[in-house]
């Protein structure tokens, strides 16, 4: 009598992974992978309809396309994210601090190493989504510019 031992059997199922972590979405690749197992395994005497066939590579390939899209509106978002954090420079902001409180301060620097912009504020790096109103400066030299109808500019100073 043969002895087969637990260690060299194996499974039709095995792909030379051991320890593979589950999709969590249904990429090109699941998508093809299951039209081949469902040609791989079809009933000889039925084969599958050709009409059925050229859907689901419609399918699959409208589905390569909407994953184009959405990876360029992310692409796209980031960009934006970008932009307005930049544009924040030397802006006075306001934002809700990790005590629940509204803080307030001028941006002096902006952090793009994260997938959300982080601006400066003080000692703080506030997340752009964190920032609840952003405000042109008050000149604090006691200085206005003023701009006359007739176009020219003057200045005044109050003391």
């Amino acid at each position: 009598m043969t002895e087969v031992s637990a260690v060299s059997a194996t499974s039709l199922f095995t792909t030379g992974t051991t320890s593979a972590t589950p999709k969590k979405e249904m990429d090109k690749e699941v998508f093809l992978a299951l039209l081949v197992a469902q040609m791989r395994y079809q009933d000889p005497t039925a084969p599958m309809d050709t009409t059925e066939m050229m859907a689901q590579s419609t399918q699959m390939a409208s589905m390569e396309q909407l994953t184009a899209v959405a990876d360029v509106t992310r692409e796209s978002f980031g960009l934006q994210m970008r932009v307005a954090a930049s544009a924040m420079l030397g802006q006075e902001v306001s934002y809700t601090d990790a005590d629940g409180e509204v803080q307030t301060g001028t941006v002096t620097g902006v952090d793009f190493s994260g997938a959300v912009p982080k601006v400066k504020v003080g000692d703080a790096d506030v997340p752009l989504d964190a920032i609840s109103a952003v405000r042109t400066p008050r000149p604090t030299d006691g200085s206005a510019t003023t701009t006359p109808t007739d176009g020219s500019s003057s200045s005044s100073t109050t003391a």
